[in-house]
Formats: structure tokens, sequence, C-alpha cells
């Protein structure tokens, strides 16, 4: 079964629909699931003055060509120093000006900036890294970016890199798979299991980060798999868990995303997900039950031994509830999955009159 959700988020301005499947509510869908990850939240780093004069002055003047030409050959040069300088200039002017972005690719500045990702001195993949993901903000500039190789070496740095580079390279990485094509070739280029780590393990911001990319990958069904084969479903279970924290709504479209396969459905039930769940439904967020309904109807629409565990749980209450004082898809879907609860024994005599015709 391969039935999915069509989920709606913002991200960077721009609105992604149809990444997932099944039918949620605009209204529950939308708004601030997913919201921009705050491209450049690593903060400003010093600089010597002569140089911070020189990019304040860049930043607000019209024409900054010349700076970024030269920012651009100090990328390759043979001083370490001169190349961390560089890199964290030209990531300040395209965090801070957004026409420098185009500037920047144009001036040649990507093939250089995703040479210094594979540095060995952690400081400077972090900035080039952090480059690459400002540039990436541009529409314009993602094709370029993932044509001249950055995919292999941001999946490195995600593995590899400071906090701060691994939940840059996250947002870079999702930035790049907002291209259809890229999406199976970030995933077989091992992004998927140091995506679920920083999920895992990271940070507020990197559990957000890589929520985000891992929604955007797994609109493709190999994705899907590389994700349950690298154990995302138990720490999205247990963000889906906490219905205090701000992950709630990420880590369930994560899973609506995720449960179209039936390696997902099988880890979700393994990994304790079907109370989770009927929890939503009786006290999450109305947009919470609404998704919590749509996963529990794909994790019983075929199979009667779901179904089972679902009624067991006490479901049918807060379905109910649900259908009564919900929002109409809320109402509709908890109509729905409450018919399928309430016919498992036909289900089963249904089982075992095919099991024995076979």
């Amino acid at each position: 079964m391969e039935t999915e959700i069509p989920v709606s988020f913002p991200y960077v301005g721009r609105n992604f629909a149809d990444l997932s499947g099944a039918s949620l509510d605009s209204s529950s869908s939308s708004s601030s699931a997913f919201s921009d990850c705050n491209s450049d939240g690593s903060g400003e780093f010093p600089t010597a003055s002569s140089q911070s004069r020189r990019l304040l002055i860049a930043c607000a003047s019209d024409d900054s060509d010349d700076l970024i030409r030269q920012l651009v050959g100090d990328l390759d040069s043979c001083s370490l120093d001169e190349q961390k300088q560089a890199a964290l200039e030209i990531r300040l002017l395209a965090k801070n000006k957004p026409e420098n972005r185009v500037r920047i690719a144009r001036a040649g500045a990507i093939k250089p900036l995703i040479a210094l990702i594979s540095s060995s001195d952690s400081q400077v993949q972090e900035y080039g890294v952090t480059a690459i993901l400002n540039l990436s903000l541009c529409d314009e500039n993602k094709e370029l970016i993932a044509a001249s190789g950055a995919i292999k070496p941001l999946v490195k740095a995600l593995r590899t890199g400071t906090p701060t580079a691994k939940e840059n390279a996250a947002c870079a990485l999702l930035r790049l798979s907002q291209i259809d094509e890229n999406k199976v070739a970030i995933g077989r280029s091992g992004a998927i299991p140091p995506l679920v780590s920083l999920l895992e393990s990271g940070g507020s911001r990197g559990k957000k980060d890589a929520s985000t990319a891992l929604y955007s990958l797994c609109s493709a069904k190999e994705n899907k798999v590389r994700a349950v084969q690298a154990g995302a479903m138990r720490p999205l279970v247990e963000l889906m868990a906490d219905l205090g924290s701000s992950m709630v709504d990420k880590a369930a479209y994560v899973v609506s995303t995720l449960v179209g396969v039936a390696e997902a459905r099988a880890a979700l039930v393994d990994e304790g997900g079907i109370p989770v769940l009927v929890e939503m439904v009786e006290v999450g967020t109305q947009r919470q039950k609404e998704i919590a309904v749509v996963v529990l109807w794909q994790l019983c629409e075929d199979s009667v031994k779901h179904r089972t565990m679902v009624a067991r749980e006490g479901a049918i209450p807060p379905l109910v509830a649900l259908s009564q004082s919900g929002t109409n898809r809320g109402k509709q879907k908890a109509e729905t999955l409450i018919q399928l609860l309430r016919q498992p024994r036909s289900g089963d005599a249904a089982a075992r009159t095919s099991e024995v015709s076979d």
C-alpha cells in the first residue's frame, strides 16, 4: 500500500505541496509545521577591523562585485587563514544581502567553497558549509550547487562536522532536495542515517532541521525505506509522545510521509506508535488529531491485526468525540476510521476464508 498524504508547508518563502500524499485539511497542514530553518544561525564571527569595515561598506553598497571577485580569488589561496576569512565574508555577504547570492555564484565561488567543505580544519569546513547554504537560498543557484558536486561533501559534513556544520549541512541538503531529481541522489549519497542521528541527538535546531530535510527527502519511496532502516521511527515516535514540545507536528508529518511503505508501518507499531497516536487523537491540537487519524487509518486500512490493536488501545471514544467536534476534515477522517475499526471480526473472517481458499 502506498497511500500518501498531500501536505503543504511554508519554507523560506516558498510553499511545498504533495510531498507525501494523504489528505489533510489545508488549514491543518499549512501554517507553521515546517518553517524557515534560519539558514545562518551560527552568529557573527569576529574579523579584523579593516576587513569588517570593508564588509560593512560592501553590504551597504549597490555594487559589491569588486569585493566578491577578490574574495573568490582568496578562496584558492595557499593560506588557510585567507581561505577561512574569504569563506566567512562570502557567507556574511550572502546572508545579509540576497542579491549578492547570484553575484557570488556568477563570480565562480561555488566550486572552491565546495572544496572547503572537505577541509580538515573544522572551522573552514563550517564556513564553507554555511556559505553554500546561504547561496542555496537563491533558487537560481540550487541546480548549479548540486551539479558542482556539493552533495557528497555536504553529507560528509553532516556526519563529521561541528554541530553548526551539521545543522547547516542538513539545511543545505534540504534546499537541494527541493529539486526532485536531487532527492534520490542525496539519499544514495548516505544522507539519511546522519539526518536520523541529528534528529535523535541534535539540539533543538538540529532536530528541526533534520525533520524538515527528512520530510522533503522521503517523498521519494526509496528514501522512506532508507529512513526506516536507519532507525528513524524510534526518535519520531519519542518526539510525537512529548505533546508539550514544538517537535510534535514535525515528527508526525514525517511519520505520515513514511507510513506509506510497509516497512514503516511495521516499525511504527514495533516502536509503540499506536498508543502515542491514540493519545494525539485524544488530547492533541486539531492539526495533530487530523495527522494522527490519517496515520492510524493508513495502519488499519489493509491490516485486521492493526485494527484490533488500535481498537484495544481505546481509540474509538476519542474518534467519536472528534467526529462530533473536529474540523470538517477531521470529522470525515474520524468517521471513516471508526467504520473501519468496527468491523475487525468480519475482516478476520475474510482473512481466514482467504487463507483457506489459498
